[in-house]
Formats: structure tokens, C-alpha cells, sequence
């Protein structure tokens, strides 16, 4: 307890007024020395402090609000790309079903077309073959007939007068005639 004693007592043996000198003690200063230093700071670096931490939470705040836009912004495109996207996919599906309908309204037209033009062909072939069957028959008929008319011309010119047989020439030829005008 002296110790303590001691201590009290040598606070009033200060020095005088007029005498400056240095507490070498650091156990008795620093505390001191701390806590007017930390008292200045707070003092005078409070402001200073305060509008570092206001100008950089501001700061902070402008580039989540950048942030923000940003990012709205690239949203707004995002579903911009995406309804273009769209229509143009529907487009695009629109115009394949059309080209596709087109192609098979081609081949089927293409299928028809072919089977009218193989069906005149046909048709054609079969009038062909009508017409030449009924000249070969006509080439035939008037070969015989004049085969015949010649074997009857000389059957009459033996057997006929000369009278008789221009009569029967005229009549004949007269007969050939109608036949002639019938077959035509």
C-alpha cells in the first residue's frame, strides 16, 4: 500500500508552471498520449471520415443503380431477341408448310398433268390404230372391189355386145361413183 501511498503523494509535488520537460514514464503517458490523439481524430477526422464513407456508399449506390439498368436493360433486349426469335421461328415454320404444300401441290399437279398427257397419248395411239385399221380396210374393200369390177368387166366384154357392154360400163362406173362419194 505504500506503493499506492507513494504515488498519491508524488502527485503533488508537481513541477512548476513555468517548467516544460518530458514524462519519461510510459506506463503514466501512453494512455494519455492515446487517448488525445484518438480525441483529435475523432474530433477532426470525423467529418473528413464521415465524407470518405458518404462518398464511397454513394459511390457504391450509382454503380448498383448502374448496375440495375444494366441489367434491365439487357432483359429488355434478352425478351426482344427472344420475340424476334419467335417470329421468326413461326415464320420460318410458316414458310417450310408452305414450300412443303407448294412441292406436294407440284407433284401431285405434275402427276396429273402426266397421266392427261399419257392418257391423250393413249388416246391418240388408239385413234391411230382405228384410222389405220379402217384405211387398211378401205384399201383392202377398193381392191377387191376393183378386183371384182375388173373380173366382172371381163366377164361381160366376153359374154356382152358391144351395146350391152357400154351400157353396163355406164352403169357401172355410175355405181363406182356413189361408192366413191359414200367412202369419202
Amino acid at each position: 500500500m505504500r506503493n499506492v501511498t507513494d504515488s498519491f503523494l508524488s502527485l503533488g509535488h508537481w513541477p512548476s508552471a513555468g517548467s516544460f520537460g518530458f514524462n519519461i514514464d510510459i506506463l503514466a503517458t501512453n494512455p494519455i498520449n492515446l487517448s488525445v490523439v484518438i480525441g483529435v481524430l475523432i474530433f477532426f477526422g470525423k467529418g473528413v471520415l464521415s465524407d470518405l464513407l458518404d462518398n464511397r456508399k454513394e459511390r457504391i449506390w450509382m454503380a448498383i443503380r448502374n448496375s440495375e439498368e444494366l441489367r434491365e436493360k439487357a432483359v429488355e433486349q434478352l425478351e426482344k431477341a427472344r420475340a424476334r426469335l419467335q417470329k421468326v421461328e413461326m415464320e420460318a415454320n410458316q414458310f417450310r408448310a408452305k414450300e412443303y404444300s407448294e412441292i406436294e401441290r407440284d407433284r401431285v399437279n405434275f402427276f396429273n398433268s402426266t397421266y392427261q398427257i399419257l392418257e391423250q397419248l393413249e388416246n391418240s395411239k388408239n385413234e391411230t390404230i382405228h384410222f389405220e385399221q379402217q384405211r387398211a380396210i378401205n384399201q383392202v374393200r377398193q381392191r377387191v372391189f376393183q378386183q371384182a369390177l375388173q373380173g366382172a368387166l371381163g366377164t361381160l366384154n366376153s359374154c356382152l355386145s358391144k351395146a350391152l357392154h357400154l351400157r353396163t360400163i355406164k352403169a357401172n362406173i355410175g355405181m363406182f361413183g356413189a361408192m366413191n362419194e359414200i367412202a369419202d
